[in-house]
Formats: structure tokens, C-alpha cells, sequence
């Protein structure tokens, strides 16, 4: 993540990318648990990875990743690859959803709402399975080789975002969960790093979670928990180098009023304490696109080792932003904390569940080509 000795804006994203019928297909038959031959899913998912990493180097992407080809979601995954997790639970719906029925009416009867599995946590958490994990290092690696992409990130959960998806049922309070998670997704943490990768931990629960999950707390409680959540996420991290690791904040990506989102000023200093280097955040969405805001007036609390990496694309709508909009987006954080210290991003994921997302495939790739010219025209401002 260190960015030293660069002369230019770099290009990443968040990490999922849409996914062709065939992988939705292979995923799904997995998820309801029906026979499915290795050897097919194996190279229906190396062919899918080939495929976005090859996409992304030819759209200008710097940092890449495996598009989460595997996964059905940033969160559940970790059912198939830790004990403990079974069965299903209640769905928690957004606070700023159940103010509008109507609209969440629709997106729901609209195909809007993925379905799949959100199991609880009704047992001691352990490494089950390492085999899907390093499948996917092995399968970005060779992709990353073949088509010539210098720099790689794989995403994780968070302790707390696991937490916030798969209710616990089985310790004795959410800190002892919290801290078990810690202990498990260690490993995971670990073996990314050590394969050379980028580790992208996703922590969505530190803003989602105060409509979601935390939606009838105050707000001083509120914070008294996500904390909880950042010092699991660093006792998690206590053995892995801070610039070996980014981690992505947001408030759900999906299409709707979010006039309940905890606005960043309110967990920005709580985020900031996080272990990692890099931080992903929302910018270009109408409900956050002013937050920058936030940045220039709290540029004091702003740790100088942190690398901002501020969402200069939405990923909730068709629009393909213009590269010169791209670049006042990179201007702005560059004027707070210097232009070696951001990196152009997204919003958030284009394929957050397998099979659903709000932009179509190709026109992704068309906004991640919009925001490598962006990003170029930053450069030739700020490295005249």
C-alpha cells in the first residue's frame, strides 16, 4: 500500500464484479448443496478470473482483484470455509427502507433483494476448509501473471461484518463472538498476505451496521460498539503489517434513500483507529458525495501513514461518470492529504451477491475506463 517513489494516481476498486450465468450458476448449485464436479466449478471459476483480471489491466485498473468470483456474498462465504455456522436467520432491513414501504415494496417484487442463505453462528468457530481460499489465490496469481497486473488485492470479512450478517447463538455475549471471529479470520488474514496480496478487509457493519444492525441504539452506544468491532479487527491484524492492508466503510450498496446513514464526521475517528493503511470509503453517491468535507475539516485526526482511496465512481448506477469529474473527485482528496497519499476508487462493489447488481457488466468496465482517464488527468495536475 506504501505509496513511495509513485508519479502517478493509481486505479482499484472495491473488489466484487458481476459474474457470468455460468459461475451464478456453479455458486448456487453449491449454496443448495447439489452435487457439483470439481473439476468443472474449478475451471468455470479460473476462466471467470482470467477473464475480469484481463478486463480490468485492459480498462486501466492499477490494483485488481479477482472480481470475488467464488463468493455468493462479501460476508456469508465464510460459512463454507469455518465451523459453527448453520441454518438461516431473520433478514434485518434497513432503517431508511422501512420509512418508504412502497420503494422497498418494489426493489423487493423488482428482483432487487438477492436470496440466499444468512446462516447463525450455533457453534465453536474453526478453519474448516482451506481449499476454497487458496484456490482463489492461486487462481488471481496466475491471472495477474498471464495479463500483466503489478499489483493485487483479495477481500476478507471483517470480524464485525460477519457479525452483523450471521446473528450469534452460541457464545456467551457478542464481545466473546467478536473476539472468536477475530481469532478465526486470522488465518485467512494471514494466508493472503503471505501469498504477496493485498489484504482488503470489508467492513461495512461501521456504517451499515448504525441503520441495520444498531438501528435502535443511541448514538454513544452506537460507537461504544463498532469500536468493539475495530479492536477485534486489530487483534485480528496484531501480526500483520499496516501497509500489507486496506479496508473498505460503507453504508449498504443498494439503490435507495439512506437518509439514515450515520454520517462519516460521527465514525470517522472511530474508523480511523483501524489498523489498516488504506481506507475505502463512499464519495460519489448523492447521499455521501459531500463528504469530503469531513476530510479537509478533521485533516489534523488523520493519521499520515493513512492512504485515503475515496470512491470516485457510484457503483449503484448506470451513469458512466465523466473522466473529468473523476479527476476534481481525485483533486480534492489530494488537496487535504497530498497526492501521494490517494488512490482512485469505487464506491463499492459492482457484484456485491452473486447474480445480482445494479450496473450492467459491460458498462463497469466502461467506468473503469472513465476513471483510469480521470485519474490521468489528476496527474498531469498535480506531477506537472
Amino acid at each position: 500500500m506504501t505509496r513511495h517513489h509513485q508519479d502517478r494516481f493509481l486505479t482499484t476498486h472495491v473488489g466484487s464484479l458481476p459474474r457470468s450465468q455460468s459461475v451464478v450458476d456453479q455458486i448456487f448449485s453449491l449454496e443448495r448443496g447439489e452435487p457439483v464436479d470439481e473439476v468443472i466449478f474449478d475451471q468455470v471459476m479460473a476462466d471467470a478470473v482470467d477473464d475480469v483480471v484481463r478486463r480490468q489491466v485492459v480498462a486501466g485498473i492499477d490494483i485488481v482483484s479477482d472480481g470475488e468470483m467464488s463468493k455468493i456474498s462479501y460476508a456469508t462465504y465464510i460459512k463454507d470455509r469455518y465451523t459453527g455456522f448453520d441454518g438461516d436467520s431473520p433478514r434485518r432491513t434497513p432503517a431508511d427502507l422501512l420509512e418508504y414501504p412502497g420503494f422497498m415494496n418494489r426493489a423487493s417484487s423488482g428482483g432487487g433483494t438477492p436470496t440466499y442463505r444468512r446462516p447463525c453462528c450455533v457453534g465453536p468457530i474453526a478453519v474448516k476448509d482451506e481449499r476454497p481460499l487458496h484456490n482463489d489465490i492461486k487462481r488471481v496469481k496466475d491471472a495477474a501473471k498471464k495479463h500483466g497486473a503489478k499489483h493485487v488485492f483479495m477481500n476478507a470479512a471483517s470480524p464485525g461484518v460477519v457479525s452483523l450478517f450471521q446473528p450469534n447463538q452460541h457464545y456467551a455475549n457478542d464481545d466473546a463472538y467478536l473476539e472468536a471471529l477475530a481469532h478465526a479470520l486470522r488465518h485467512e488474514y494471514h494466508a493472503i498476505v503471505d501469498a504477496g496480496l493485498i489484504l482488503q478487509i470489508d467492513s461495512p457493519d461501521l456504517g451499515l451496521g448504525r441503520h441495520m444492525m444498531y438501528k435502535d441504539l443511541e448514538d454513544d452506544v452506537y460507537l461504544s460498539r463498532i469500536e468493539k468491532h475495530v479492536e477485534a479487527l486489530n487483534l485480528a491484524l496484531v501480526a500483520i503489517p499496516a501497509d500489507r492492508v486496506r479496508m473498505h466503510v460503507c453504508w449498504g450498496n443498494y439503490e435507495g434513500p439512506h437518509h439514515k446513514d450515520v454520517p462519516l464526521a460521527t465514525i470517522l475517528p472511530t474508523v480511523l483507529k483501524a489498523k489498516p493503511q488504506g481506507l475505502l470509503f463512499e464519495t460519489s453517491n448523492p447521499r455521501h458525495a459531500h463528504e469530503w468535507e469531513t476530510f479537509a475539516e478533521m485533516k489534523s485526526e488523520i493519521p499520515e501513514d493513512k492512504i485515503l482511496i475515496p470512491g470516485v465512481l457510484d457503483s449503484t448506477t448506470n451513469f458512466i461518470e465523466h473522466p473529468r469529474l473523476v479527476a476534481q473527485r481525485i483533486q480534492k482528496f489530494a488537496e487535504i492529504v497530498g497526492r501521494d497519499r490517494v488512490i482512485a476508487g469505487s464506491d463499492c462493489g459492482f457484484g456485491t451477491f452473486a447474480g445480482f447488481g445494479a450496473v450492467d457488466s459491460e458498462i463497469v468496465y466502461a467506468k473503469f475506463a472513465a476513471m483510469a482517464e480521470g485519474a490521468n488527468m489528476a496527474t498531469k495536475k498535480f506531477w506537472p
